[in-house]
């Protein structure tokens, strides 16, 4: 050990005259801070050796959650601190800040964006001050945006940053006041959210409106008329009727339909009319956030953040073999503009593969009058990567989404399509001559298919056409038989995630960055649940609801929370300073706040509803309670007790234990299995009802289809039980017998 010590010292002897060459400055690196890991690893490819890509992953920096940490008094100043478990990732970047040249902001072009990079800027420059900083923006992960932007820094929008925080003091301010008192007054752990509170107001509407709607029955009468051919074979065709006696026909009987059948059975039909109408059809512009999630909600059945998540995947970069690139444009915007790069490189493409759909200018679309117009629509980064040239780099669902982004902008810029429709009229006249009858066929084909050629995954059975039969007026027809059909009026659709978003963005409520969002939340906090697609309002979200609504109506007005977007959106454009904002708002929703503290009675507990079940820990009642994902079954003798167990829905078919809600493990979907597992393995992805089947004793259970619409099945499948309206009368019957529920002896 001491010859090696001797050794180091007389080796710092020999260099100790010898001057150490100076490090160039070009040594030193240009970091650049994304928010994505994904992303940073697109761009460092793009970038080379010169430049270190790192990713915030989102806000560092930001209000505390424990405390209200907003300066009611003084301007509303928010308290910003590092987020808990985000220290070690912000002193890294600034220890890579101090040793780089220069420092390059690149969060996302968005408030949220502008305001990580505020944060970040004031995080380095508070360790070091003599790093520059600068700011880069652009709207697509490719080799040339990225250059571009990076050879056009520009400096941080101190206005976009003022509407993100105004948005967060107001949306604090909101939460952190009618939280506790909801806590207080109805249950612990509430909240309540500024925008959210809207949309659930909207759903709670909606659904009112469902539950209180009576249908109405009306009959339908379809008539086949047969077609001799040349060949002599026989074509039988469908016409409904559409006129009787001169009048369009109120069939609200199944009486008025065999009348009319009576009075024209032994009659034939003549062609009375022939018209053809021509029709052009524009392609739709590309698409915004809010139409693409409704489009991939009704077209591939993806909730809306399944759609953001995807489409987030598609714009920060996929691997193509040896490289990587984003595929589409930032998908957060609320405009249809396409920049002029991208219209020269589509109409090219399409003048090279359809010359004959190119129009003779590029196609304009007009920007909605609420749109911010900050980005511009979603779009493939390059046109010639046509779905199919991509599809073995993508998942199905990244494939899907796409395909539908690549068709809907590659459609847009190319000839309108041109359809023709045909309506044939067939005259039945009775025994009487005040007994006549309009039947009516209609078909429609495409005579010009125009933008048609590119759409596969959004086309539709409207756009394909339908076939229709070759008749001329005066061709006589014989009936081969009469549809009757009975129907009942439909009342008003429960919300969709498509139709939530569509209704929030014609209210100006909230923006392309919080549709998905404001769905997710109402989901998380079970203020609503998602049933065959359907958005429901729970029993809580109800009692929230309407209590809001009462208390604080402006709060949970949607003109109002649309105003307030409206003055977020003035407050970036430096039209409106964002402290007078908050205070107009603050001082009135505060009075009101104190004022419901002290007035209104308390709702605790008034959810609970004690049971007749046994706890089998301490022998006393079980209490159905409702808690964060539901409601369950806990002990009265709670807290000695602390038992609890999920609510029975049925009994087992194959032993003596209860159907219970489970959830898989992984993405939590929910499914229905015996509590006696893993003695017994049965289980059912169609939630129970609290019925027997009157064919086999088994559970009902509810399901959904598009032949059906919502009904009751049995769940035995040697059963061929399906509940209808006219099956109540049964249900009662069976149920008046002692009928047995599975399991039962």
């Amino acid at each position: 050990m001491a010859a090696e010590t001797e050794k180091l010292k007389t080796e710092k002897t020999k260099t100790a005259g010898k001057k150490k060459p100076a490090k160039k400055d070009s040594a030193k690196k240009t970091l650049v801070i994304v928010e994505s890991p994904h992303k940073a690893e697109t761009i460092e490819k793009f970038l080379g050796p010169a430049y270190i890509v790192k990713a915030s992953i989102g806000h560092l920096i930001d209000l505390p959650k424990s405390r209200l940490a907003i300066d009611t008094e003084h301007n509303f100043e928010p308290e910003y601190i590092t987020v808990r478990g985000r220290a070690k990732l912000l002193k890294e970047l600034q220890g890579d800040a101090k040793k780089a040249e220069l420092v390059l902001l690149a969060s996302d072009n968005d408030r949220e964006g502008e305001a990580i990079a505020w944060h970040l800027r004031n995080a380095i420059t508070a360790k070091t001050d003599k790093v520059p900083i600068q700011r880069i923006v652009f709207d697509e992960v490719t080799p040339e945006a990225i250059k571009n932007a990076v050879a056009n820094p520009s400096k941080i929008d101190e206005d976009k940053v003022n509407a993100q925080k105004a948005r967060r003091v107001l949306d604090r301010l909101v939460g952190y006041n009618l939280s506790p008192l909801l806590w207080k007054k109805v249950k612990n752990g509430l909240s309540a959210g500024r925008v959210q509170s809207v949309a659930l107001r909207i759903i709670c509407e909606r659904e009112r409106e469902v539950e209180s709607f009576i249908p109405e029955e009306y009959w339908t009468l379809e008539v086949g008329f047969k077609i001799e051919k040349s060949s002599g074979r026989q074509t039988v065709f469908n016409a409904q009727l559409v006129s009787w006696q001169g009048a369009k026909p109120e069939l609200s009987s199944e009486d008025e339909v065999i009348r009319i059948i009576t009075a024209i059975k032994n009659s034939c039909g003549v062609v009375t009319d022939v018209r053809e109408t021509d029709k052009s059809v524009k392609p739709k512009p590309p698409f915004t956030t809010s139409q693409l999630q409704q489009t991939a909600a009704n077209r591939l059945g993806f909730t809306s953040r399944k759609t953001m998540q995807i489409a987030q995947q598609l714009y920060e970069g996929v691997n193509m073999g040896a490289s990587r690139v984003g595929l589409i444009t930032y998908m957060r915007t609320d405009s249809v503009r396409i920049s002029q790069s991208a219209l020269d490189e589509v109409r090219i493409w399409i003048g090279e593969n359809y010359p004959g759909d190119l129009p003779e200018k590029q196609v304009e679309y007009a920007v909605g009058k609420k749109a911010q117009d900050a980005h511009e629509a979603i779009r493939p980064t390059f046109v010639t990567y046509i779905p199919e040239s991509v599809k073995e780099y993508l998942t199905r669902d990244q494939l899907r989404l796409y395909t539908i982004i690549w068709e809907r902008f590659v459609s847009s810029q190319m000839n309108n399509a041109k359809t023709r429709t045909e309506s044939i009229d067939i005259t039945v006249t009775g025994e009487k001559e005040t007994e006549e009858g309009i039947f009516r066929i209609a078909g429609t084909k495409v005579i010009e298919k125009g933008f048609y050629r590119v759409i596969k995954l959004l086309s539709s059975k409207e756009d394909k056409g339908s076939a229709y039969p070759s008749l001329k007026t005066g061709d006589k027809l014989a009936i081969d038989k009469f549809n009757p059909e009975q129907h009942f009026t439909q009342g008003p659709p429960r919300y969709t995630d498509a139709s939530i978003v569509k209704t929030l963005e014609e209210k100006g409520i909230g923006r392309p960055s919080t549709y998905a969002p404001i769905i997710s939340t109402l989901l998380d906090r079970y203020y609503v649940t998602r049933s065959n697609k359907q958005l429901v309002p729970t029993l809580l979200g109800k009692m929230i609801c309407d209590m809001l609504v009462e208390y604080f109506p402006h709060v949970v007005d949607a003109a109002f929370t649309a105003s307030m977007e409206s003055k977020l959106d003035e407050v970036e454009e430096n039209q409106l300073r964002w402290p007078d904002m908050i205070r107009e708002f603050w001082d009135p929703f505060k009075s009101q706040v104190d004022e419901v503290s002290k007035t209104l009675e308390s709702f605790k507990g008034s959810l609970d509803e004690p049971t007749d079940l046994i706890c089998e820990k301490c022998g006393k009642n079980m209490v159905k309670k409702l808690g964060r994902f539901g409601f369950f079954l806990a002990c009265s003798g709670f807290p000695e007790c602390r038992n609890t167990k999920s609510i029975p829905l049925a009994k087992c078919p194959k032993c003596d234990g209860d159907i219970v809600a489970r959830k898989t493990r992984g993405r939590g979907k929910e499914f229905y299995g015996c509590t006696n597992y893993p003695d017994c393995d049965f289980i059912s992805h169609f939630k129970p009802i609290d019925q027997s089947c009157p064919k086999c004793g088994w559970f009902l259970v509810e399901k959904y289809d598009k032949k059906n619409g919502a009904h009751k099945g049995c769940i035995n499948p040697d059963c061929d039980y399906l509940h209808s309206p006219d099956d109540d009368e049964a249900l009662a019957a069976a149920a008046e017998s002692g009928g047995k529920s599975a399991g039962e002896e």
